[in-house]
């Protein structure tokens, strides 16, 4: 990845940014920022300091709610998987029969035969 300055308008506002990923996911995460911002700030007001800090704080807590979303459905997918494993096992045990030994042959003859 080149580490050439890519423009970005956020807010109004101009920025020239060097960033380690691709240019096209920059310009979508600057976009998603902008679009946050536009929430905020009315049409042709000029966009305070403080608006950037509240959509920085709002996309932050969209972020937070998400990953507790997904933490939950990964718990609750674990549980699934662990009641389901448990019950593929119980199905799979053998039970034991209990054997007796025929006195006449010396062979172990299961007890419903006798």
């Amino acid at each position: 990845m080149s580490k050439t300055p890519v423009a970005l308008n956020v807010g109004g506002q101009s920025y020239r940014i060097v960033a380690s990923v691709p240019e096209p996911v920059l310009r979508r995460l600057a976009g998603v920022v902008d679009e946050r911002i536009r929430q905020l700030v009315p049409p042709g007001k000029p966009v305070p300091p403080t608006a950037i800090l509240l959509a920085a704080i709002a996309l932050a807590n969209d972020l937070e709610e998400e990953r507790e979303k997904r933490q939950g459905v990964e718990a609750r997918s674990r549980d699934v998987l662990r009641r389901l494993l448990a019950r593929i096992d119980d199905a799979l045990e053998v039970p034991e029969v209990e054997v007796e030994e025929d006195t006449s042959v010396g062979t172990p003859v299961p007890p419903a035969l006798l």
